[in-house]
């Protein structure tokens, strides 16, 4: 699988990430077994960046990530994590997690952008995972406390990336305008934008991405399937949109998207792994998988030829805006890509 390195910096991720949010039983319980397995599947494809975070299963997405990956060769994966939420004893448990995984609360977060709480919660990911280092750090949706995040904890992380500790440093969020502000006016390397950039938003040409290429930063793409959406050949009814029941004039747009991929000889899914990475300044999609088959399953999508007239043929019928940048193909030129992974 081709990689491509976050600007200025010496990060190289595979084009499709793995996301681990899921194996922290997210929304349901993902056994321990599937998890592993969907692991072992995402590195037999190729995939070698892996993202967890504190916030996930409290814990339990980085300590499983942690276990699959300790027995490979260190120097041959990038694994990022998140900080803002430390997590803390639980004064008041009540027997599960209430923010969406199914794990026990005896922990909490406790938000915290402090250059304190970053090196704390670094440690603690590091405790959790067994690894010896993180190669990117992002601030984790520091939506409501942008003060802090701005001025206490991405210059922390700026000094650990500056003494080697780190590769690469940024901020993930489901917004896009604040994390164009940290592109523009901190010394954050990527972004990673959950779903504004994506076959039904690309909300984000209008500030992250001209932030991106004017400053020589990258952007991380997550969410493209928009919460499910864009995730089958041929959209549903009930099917989610941003996390709630699509409406039905999206649910139309997806279907005609969808009708144009089936004559260009494609799927819909397909093309909504490849659509961000048309973008210059997107390196890489990471996906949310829960077990061996959707690992499988996605990577065949993403290894699959998308034709550049679908891009061409979606702005002709205004499905998508025109000024989307997109080339005759998928991938970057193959001078700009590093060699597949073994």
């Amino acid at each position: 699988m081709h990689r491509r390195k976050i600007h200025r910096t010496g990060v190289e991720l595979t084009e499709l990430g793995f996301g681990a949010s899921v194996i922290g039983n997210l929304y349901r319980t993902t056994p321990a077994a599937d998890a592993a397995a969907a692991l072992d599947t995402a590195w037999d494809a190729g995939i070698r960046y892996f993202d967890t975070a504190p916030h996930y299963g409290l814990g339990l997405s980085e300590q499983r990530l942690g276990a699959a990956l300790h027995r490979r060769p260190r120097d041959a994966y990038v694994v990022s994590s998140k900080v803002g939420r430390l997590l803390v004893p639980n004064e008041d448990p009540r027997g599960v997690d209430s923010e969406g995984f199914v794990v026990r609360d005896d922990l909490r977060r406790q938000w915290d952008f402090s250059r304190d709480g970053v090196l704390r919660s670094i440690e603690a990911s590091l405790e959790r995972t067994g690894l010896d280092r993180l190669d990117l750090v992002y601030l984790h949706d520091p939506d409501d406390h942008w003060r802090q995040a701005a001025d206490e904890a991405m210059p922390a992380l700026a000094d650990l990336r500056d003494q080697g500790v780190l590769g690469a440093i940024g901020a993930g969020m489901n917004q896009s305008a604040m994390l164009a502000r940290f592109l523009r006016e901190t010394p954050a390397d990527v972004v990673m934008l959950a779903g504004r950039y994506t076959l039904l938003d690309q909300s984000a040409l209008d500030d992250v991405l001209p932030a991106a290429e004017e400053h020589g930063k990258s952007v991380v793409a997550v969410g493209v399937f928009n919460s499910g959406l864009l995730s089958r050949d041929r959209p549903a009814d009930g099917m989610k949109y941003d996390y709630q029941d699509a409406p039905p004039h999206l649910v139309a747009r997806a279907r005609a998207i969808a009708d144009v991929c089936t004559a260009h000889g494609t799927t819909l899914p397909a093309a909504a792994i490849a659509f961000p990475l048309t973008h210059p300044a997107v390196v890489n999609v990471t996906l949310g998988m829960r077990n061996a088959e959707q690992v499988a399953r996605n990577a065949h999508l993403h290894m699959s030829t998308v034709p550049g007239a679908l891009w061409d043929d979606l702005r002709a019928r205004e499905l998508l805006r025109d000024d989307v940048p997109v080339p005759d193909g998928v991938h970057a030129p193959a001078a700009e890509r590093s060699p597949q992974c073994p």
